[in-house]
């Protein structure tokens, strides 16, 4: 009976094993990996101390619906006061979209500075480049400071890289109609994704290197810009939009 019991005991052991190993292969991932996936946020920020595009509602719009297709949480605020480290702990990538002019205090840009510094992401769009122009980090993380522009007209954009996200859906010439921005600095560590062609338009002041688009990585984080994205109609292009999404993931770290 000793002998008995004791195979007994032993098969009753396996089936534990087998059993727990069983149900621990079925088992979800852990909360905290499911969080995680859920928890992928972005907040938009589009307060305006200067010019103010007509085109934001329509921006806001159009990236909140990329969110829903592509799995990540879209917040929006015009509060300068949201830009705090407690409050962007919470997200992985700010946007600047047609933000103008000077929106952010000491604090605020104390904050945002720490929050690349974390290793998180920063898009700019259009305007965001006539954002704080006096202020020399932002300026070098953004690359660029606006300096006016002609009217709206067609023009035929180059695509200097088509590897990258934002980019790599793009024809090798983009003709397209915009807001075509100069600029009156441009940071030189940037890499170029899209430069426009001067001859193919009217108003251009950079011969033939002008960069529209460019990404780079900025002080421990991701910064991706770029100077299209002036009329409502932009949003609801499939290659713009596109466009956008890759710069989006790309500051993601993706």
């Amino acid at each position: 009976m000793t002998f008995l019991s004791s195979i007994k005991k032993s098969v009753l052991s396996i089936l534990i094993l087998l059993t727990s190993f069983f149900l621990f292969s079925f088992y979800p991932k852990s909360t905290e990996q499911i969080n995680f996936k859920k928890e992928k946020k972005v907040l938009i920020f589009s307060k305006t101390n200067g010019f103010r595009h007509e085109s934001i509602a329509a921006g806001i719009a159009a990236i909140k619906k990329l969110g829903t297709e592509n799995h990540f949480i879209v917040d929006a605020t015009e509060d300068s006061l949201a830009i705090n480290s407690k409050n962007l702990k919470q997200y992985q990538v700010i946007i600047f979209l047609s933000a103008s002019g000077h929106v952010l205090g000491e604090e605020q840009k104390l904050a945002l500075q720490k929050f690349i510094e974390k290793g998180n992401g920063f898009v700019g769009i259009h305007s965001a480049t006539n954002c704080e122009p006096d202020w020399p980090w932002y300026t070098k993380m953004i690359g660029g400071i606006f300096d006016g522009h002609p009217e709206p007209q067609n023009a035929k954009l180059v695509i200097v890289n088509n590897e990258h996200p934002s980019t790599k859906h793009l024809p090798a010439i983009w003709e397209r109609k915009d807001e075509w921005y100069n600029f009156k600095y441009t940071n030189p560590d940037v890499n170029v994704l899209i430069k426009i062609d001067e001859s193919s338009y009217k108003g251009g002041k950079h011969g033939d290197n002008h960069p529209l688009a460019w990404y780079h990585d900025y002080d421990g984080g991701r910064a991706f810009y770029t100077a299209l994205g002036h009329s409502p109609e932009s949003y609801s292009d499939p290659l713009f939009v596109q466009h956008l999404l890759g710069g989006i993931n790309y500051a993601f770290g993706n």
